[in-house]
C-alpha cells in the first residue's frame, strides 16, 4: 500500500462517490495514469470496485482497511 492508495481510498470513502481517475487527479495530486495503475490494484485487494468503465467506488473492505480493521500485510496476494 502506497500514500496514494490510503489518498484514493480516503478520498473515495469521505465522498461515497463514484469517481473516474480524472475527478481524482483533480482532487489528489497524482496523475490520471498514476491514479489509474493504483486502482488495479486496489481493485485487485478488493479495496474497490469497478462499477463501469473508469469509475471506481470503495467497497466494505475497503472501509475496514480504513478504519484499520485490516492491515496492509493483510492485502497481500
Amino acid at each position: 500500500m502506497t500514500q496514494a492508495d490510503d489518498r484514493i481510498l480516503e478520498t473515495l470513502a469521505d465522498t461515497d462517490l463514484i469517481l473516474s481517475p480524472r475527478v481524482l487527479e483533480a482532487n489528489i495530486d497524482y496523475s490520471r495514469h498514476y491514479l489509474s495503475t493504483r486502482l488495479g490494484k486496489l481493485r485487485d485487494a478488493g479495496l474497490v470496485d469497478r462499477v463501469d468503465e473508469g469509475l471506481y467506488q470503495i467497497t466494505d473492505r475497503g472501509r475496514a482497511y480504513l478504519e484499520g480493521e485490516l492491515e496492509a500485510d493483510e492485502l497481500e496476494e
